[in-house]
């Protein structure tokens, strides 16, 4: 043996160490429980990965987004091998980590109920306890076709590796990668293989590492997402590197189930999604549409205050336009099919910009006019998969607060910064805080699906980046999600539970503006023809999302200014119904949207009622209220000031309103 020269990098701390070849990495690491993988030159590597001269080993710890990773793509592997036990005729398909969790797919001939998650979970505690090794280890094609020759989809697997097949295959990363073929055994005590799985991993050490975990529920999914193949058994489960995170994922799954905005859009009367119409098309309740006209108002004012103009386009075109703006050949499969309207296809639009691309050639454009921001409520359609759709955070037919600024280049870092800053504060004002962003760049390994130059996609990247920076939130890279036509940064807000959600969107556009496309110009000062840069920005990127994301922010519970009905009158009898419908007449002339409850149910039951359906304030009228002109004033959270005048009543609601405070 010989000496070697290493970096071990742990907690921030880098060190030289010597070691011996054949050294491990779980050696570097033997004091932290804690880690459970090693990133040698930036690749995840088992704890058993055999060390080499000047590796510089990072540990990967259990509680960081890779150490989760791994936890839970070797649950997934002691779930399959927990199925094989119980049902031996079943086949395997992928089982890949996804956020807060990990599913395995599985042909089986009946499909799993509830009961059989239950004895799953037995037999992998078995497994767990048993502190089966994960081992790996490199195979050729030919040795894994003959080893999984009785595992379909693992076959199949096989002969897509490394080859154009494999993209857009749900989860086939996990399985296999270009390069060589690996297999990770399970080995038991005595040293034999209690059961393999086709892998790239990383996995952790042993079984036992697995601290907490639970199996969620099972579903029918589609081998490798695609509806034309044979439909499989979907387990999905959740683990953890505590007891205690299991226990908080749970409670916040509880707290998400309680604030589902479908449940609560049924029970609100806000929204419904009726078959007759068709999936993913909602349609709003009146109640509904009154949050959706004020948030539409105040949106569409906001813009006008920022500079942006008003503009409206057709729901339809001419195919060629969309073959113009490149949409088709790079976006087809999100549109819907084509219309015969005359002899001629038109399509039902999947975004706004080809149609304000027409608007800004109508006529020449002087530099004088830049930056010339057009905005609308365009209602676009997408022909989304019947799998992802979901209540209205993923629909097949929403309007888009969408805007498009054309600017000269050297406008365009100052465009970005506005259109961010005006995004932040719109969140601000519907009572989201917390943010982060997240910038989508180019996949270079695919090159086909993105169209300019490398040098423009260079620069725009940079623009964007640098942008994002100066703003101070913490920048989360996102290789390969960009647009075809450009980079761009998305706003991560979170929820009142933590939950983020992707809101709005700003891309750098220089394609469509190109001679290539759309030919846009503008008479630069010294007389030239120059091309304008295009950014595109949907704030909310539909009215119907941030609806849904509203809906679970506020558990329904509506500030004052957002609310459905602001006011409930509650008479505490019959006789006191005229005197609430007076206040209300005068609350409705001040712009404020009022109820009186005039039904036979007693007090108690009209103010639980009220709560329900989680109106702001509640004014209680009773004989002593009536005599002296005033009423019982009552908040949502219960507390209750009693004798107040009435025009301070008043006051109270109209000023929260006017506020937009969150009461």
């Amino acid at each position: 043996m010989s000496d070697i020269q290493v970096v071990r990098i742990h907690a921030g701390q880098r060190a030289e160490t010597t070691v011996t070849t054949g050294t491990k990495a779980w050696e570097l690491f033997r004091d932290d429980a804690d880690v459970v993988a090693a990133r040698v030159a930036g690749q995840l590597k088992d704890l058993a990965y055999e060390l080499a001269d000047g590796d510089e080993v990072e540990g990967v710890l259990i509680d960081s987004a890779d150490g989760r990773d791994i936890l839970r793509h070797s649950t997934a592997h002691v779930m399959a091998q927990a199925v094989q036990q119980l049902f031996p005729a079943a086949r395997l398909g992928i089982g890949p980590p996804i956020d807060n969790g990990f599913y395995y797919d599985f042909d089986v001939e009946t499909p799993f109920v509830p009961e059989d998650l239950v004895k799953i979970e037995s037999a992998m505690r078995k497994i767990i306890k048993e502190n089966q090794r994960f081992e790996r280890r490199v195979t050729t094609d030919a040795a894994a076709l003959d080893e999984l020759k009785d595992e379909p989809y693992k076959v199949e697997l096989i002969g897509l590796k490394g080859g154009a097949g494999t993209e857009g295959t749900e989860g086939a990363s996990v399985e296999v990668g270009a390069g060589e073929l690996t297999i990770y055994d399970n080995i038991g005590r005595s040293g034999e293989a209690k059961w393999s799985d086709l892998c790239r991993g990383p996995h952790l050490p042993t079984t036992k590492r697995i601290p907490a975990f639970k199996l969620m529920r099972s579903a029918a999914a589609y081998w490798r997402g695609d509806e034309k193949n044979k439909q499989l058994q979907r387990i999905y489960g959740t683990a953890w590197e505590t007891k205690e995170a299991l226990e908080e994922h749970l409670h916040r799954i509880e707290e998400a189930e309680r604030r589902d905005h479908r449940k609560l859009g049924r029970e609100l009367d806000l929204y419904s999604f009726p078959d007759e119409i068709g999936s993913g098309l909602p349609v709003f309740h009146p109640k509904g549409g009154v949050i959706k006209r004020e948030m539409e108002d105040y949106v569409r004012q906001r813009h006008i205050e920022e500079g942006f103009e008003y503009v409206g386009t057709p729901h339809i075109a001419k195919e060629g336009l969309f073959y113009t703006s490149g949409h088709l050949p790079y976006y087809g499969e999100g549109m819907f099919p084509a219309l015969d309207v005359d002899g001629m296809d038109y399509r039902l639009k999947a975004m706004n910009c080809p149609m304000h691309n027409l608007i800004y050639r109508s006529r020449q454009r002087s530099y004088r006019e830049l930056p010339l921001r057009l905005f609308e409520f365009g209602s676009v359609y997408r022909h989304e998969k019947s799998g992802v759709v979901h209540g209205l955070t993923r629909v097949r037919g929403f309007a888009q607060d969408d805007s498009h600024s054309y600017v000269t280049p050297e406008q365009a870092p100052g465009e970005i910064k506005h259109l961010l800053d005006f995004c932040l504060g719109l969140f601000r004002d519907f009572g989201l805080h917390d943010f982060y962003l997240e910038l989508s760049t180019r996949d270079d390994s695919k090159p086909d699906k993105f169209i300019g130059s490398d040098e423009d996609w260079e620069m725009a990247t940079e623009v964007l980046r640098k942008v994002c920076e100066e703003s101070g939130l913490e920048l989360v890279p996102d290789p390969g999600g960009a647009a075809y036509y450009g980079p761009k940064v998305s706003v991560q807000a979170r929820d009142a539970i933590g939950r983020t959600w992707q809101m709005s969107t700003i891309q750098y556009d220089f394609n469509q503006p190109s001679t290539d496309r759309f030919n846009l110009e503008y008479v630069a000062a010294d007389g030239t023809r120059q091309q304008p840069v295009m950014i595109h920005s949907a704030k909310f990127g539909s009215i119907e999302r941030f609806i849904g994301v509203l809906v679970e922010h506020y558990a329904g519970a509506f500030p004052p200014w957002l609310a459905p009905v602001q006011v409930q009158g509650i008479p505490i009898a019959e006789r006191h119904n005229d005197y609430l419908f007076d206040i209300a007449k005068q609350m409705k002339a001040q712009g404020l949207r009022v109820e009186v409850d005039e039904s036979d149910d007693r007090m108690q039951k009209k103010i639980r009622n009220a709560q329900l359906q989680k109106v702001p304030f509640m004014l209680i009228a009773g004989d002593d209220d009536v005599e002296k002109g005033a009423v019982s004033f009552r908040y949502r959270d219960g507390r209750q000031d009693n004798g107040v005048p009435l025009a301070e009543a008043i006051e109270r609601v109209a000023a929260a309103v006017a506020s937009r405070e969150q009461v």
